[in-house]
């Protein structure tokens, strides 16, 4: 079989004459003189790495689950090609395991003065700021011999944003609130409601609804309708206390609630309310405030990408005191925090009066689905003795809403996939009521 390139190269030139070897660098360079020269030529013609010149461009935000794509150019000022191994370097978060190295590592040939792209998907595991490293360039020669090799530093950052994967309940969400508004033959009659218009009575209807005075001046009984009031103030604070940490199922119970309270941002911009965020355990961890409609989504979203559970205990009366002095005017505040006993009785239950006396209050919470299956396990000791735990802590849970309910508070607490979906349902349900 014949030999070409470098295999053909090494092989003419191990056929040499080589002499006695000498165990040292003189009689090794004296010896394979041919071999060594070949290298050093390999090595002269190799592109200078130092020299080159890169760029980046493409995406700078992505959401959890998504690709993003970005593109190095990589520009070759000097007079000779550059044949090059290039590894592009991004935290391990990056990319989905086991897909690094297919990703990062590229080949590519620039001829002199010219520039050729390369580009990198990232596919990240994790929300956040992921700034890429370093790029390494191993530069060869024609005969592929010896190598030169460098790094640069090219800055990009890509902003992973969380997935909102509860955007799929927006539509019957916002059929309801069509229905509460009046746009719908559906229409809701409550304390605290605006006045919309009058229409033919229907049985069924609330009597209390009849407009008299417009009855005697026609031959039909006419009934007012009416509509919730808008431009509502609903300030959602997340809890980023060490109990926002814990993970339920795949994630943690903070990635959960922010999920939930992005469907409720998004749901409240469209009936016309103002919607304001606070994130914090024993500081301010993130403030949104004063976005118009349009606006109040890609703000939450961008503040929220950076959020991460603090391993500290949330001090309940330091929140309480920043979100009284965020929403100093009669508003829905929507808490989202843990349900566990201790951290409720201890911190919550006693400065609650201080947020209720002023201020509508709704708790949600995230539930572990998994207690429940394990409420439900028999068929060996083990199973019944983790039954009793979990019905023991159910029941600790349940004492604990109710004690909230008791001091006027709504309560929503179910699992993470459940969790927006029920607590966009308590929203318009309070509306509807009148209680905003």
């Amino acid at each position: 079989m014949a030999l070409t390139g470098r295999a053909a190269l090494l092989a003419a030139l191990g056929s040499l004459p080589v002499g006695i070897w000498e165990p040292s660098w003189t009689g090794f360079l004296a010896v394979n003189a041919p071999l060594a020269l070949a290298c050093a030529c390999d090595f002269a013609l190799a592109a200078p790495v130092r020299r080159l010149g890169l760029t980046r461009s493409g995406d700078t935000s992505a959401r959890l689950g998504e690709t993003a794509y970005v593109t190095l150019t990589v520009t070759n000022p000097s007079n000779r090609p550059l044949r090059a191994h290039l590894r592009d370097a991004w935290p391990p978060s990056s990319w989905q395991p086991g897909t690094e190295v297919a990703a990062s590592r590229h080949r590519l040939t620039v001829p002199p003065g010219e520039r050729r792209r390369v580009t990198t998907r990232l596919r990240p595991t994790r929300r956040g700021d992921h700034q890429s490293d370093r790029v390494t360039i191993r530069s060869y020669g024609p005969l592929g011999l010896f190598a030169r090799q460098g790094s640069h530093k090219v800055p990009w950052t890509v902003r992973v944003l969380p997935p909102f994967t509860s955007r799929k309940h927006l539509p019957s969400k916002l059929a309801r609130l069509r229905e509460l508004d009046g746009r719908t033959s559906v229409l809701t009659r409550g304390e605290g409601t605006e006045f919309d218009s009058l229409r033919e009575y229907v049985p069924g209807d609330d009597t209390r609804s009849i407009d008299w005075r417009a009855t005697a001046r026609q031959t039909t009984v006419a009934v007012r309708t009416w509509r919730p009031e808008r431009d509502r103030h609903i300030l959602l604070v997340l809890d980023t206390g060490r109990t926002s940490a814990g993970r339920v199922g795949d994630v943690p119970r903070l990635d959960a609630s922010m999920d939930a309270a992005l469907l409720l941002a998004t749901l409240a911009s469209r009936a016309g309310d103002r919607v304001d965020l606070l994130a914090y355990d024993r500081r301010v961890r993130t403030l949104v405030q004063g976005r118009t409609a349009g606006d109040v989504l890609p703000s939450l979203v961008n503040a929220m990408s950076t959020l991460e559970p603090e391993l500290i205990e949330t001090d309940a009366r330091s929140l309480t005191a920043t979100a009284l002095r965020v929403a100093p005017r009669r508003a829905l505040i929507v808490l989202l925090t843990s349900l566990d006993a201790a951290p409720v009785e201890e911190g919550l239950l006693p400065v609650l009066p201080q947020l209720t006396q002023r201020h509508t209050v709704l708790v949600a919470s995230v539930a572990d689905p998994h207690i429940a299956g394990m409420a439900k396990a028999r068929g060996n000791p083990d199973a019944v003795y983790e039954a009793a735990a979990a019905a023991q802590a159910q029941a600790e849970r349940r004492r604990t809403a109710e004690q909230l309910r008791r001091h006027g508070i709504t309560v929503v607490d179910t699992t993470p996939d459940d969790l927006a979906p029920a607590l966009a349902d308590a929203y318009l349900a309070l509306k509807a009521a009148g209680r905003l």
